[in-house]
């Protein structure tokens, strides 16, 4: 059961891997309006067509005044393989170990067959650290709904 709205949001430092090496990530950005995105796993279809739609459209996030944070069960260098690969400009973190996806409380158990990831989820988190937004999908094929995040967004920029 993922994490409800009006909930403190859990704190994680995660690693992400660019061309600069290693870095660290803190999830929810601190004093920021953070949009978090549960993704299961790089290289696969619909992932792949939720970030790549993210990507080129992430001035309607920025706009709003949200750093997007995307998180899997990837090693950070399958992620970086994969952002090149597909340009994918989103901030990818690896949640290997699997404890902020535990924390959300957003573990999918046994995705086809090969082991636990994280499922399809979003959380709007605000710059107090409050879940604002949460959601997550009835199957890993589904996406989040994009226009009810980027309304809530928009509420709270007022």
């Amino acid at each position: 059961m993922p994490l409800s709205v009006g909930t403190k949001a859990p704190v994680f430092t995660l690693k992400s891997k660019n061309a600069s090496g290693l870095l660290d990530v803190t999830l929810p950005a601190p004093g920021k309006t953070t949009l978090i995105l549960f993704f299961p796993l790089a290289f696969t279809s619909v992932c792949t067509q939720e970030m790549c739609d993210v990507s080129q459209g992430i001035e309607a996030y920025t706009d709003l005044g949200a750093e997007v944070i995307a998180v899997s069960v990837d090693s950070p260098f399958a992620q970086e393989a994969w952002a090149q690969k597909e340009r994918i400009a989103t901030t990818l973190v690896s949640d290997l170990n699997k404890e902020a996806t535990n924390a959300y409380g957003v573990l999918f158990k046994g995705i086809a067959g090969i082991g636990d990831s994280a499922a399809r989820a979003a959380f709007v988190v605000d710059g107090a650290g409050v879940i604002q937004y949460a959601e997550q999908t009835p199957t890993p094929k589904d996406l989040p709904n994009f226009s009810a995040i980027k309304s809530r967004l928009a509420e709270l920029e007022k």
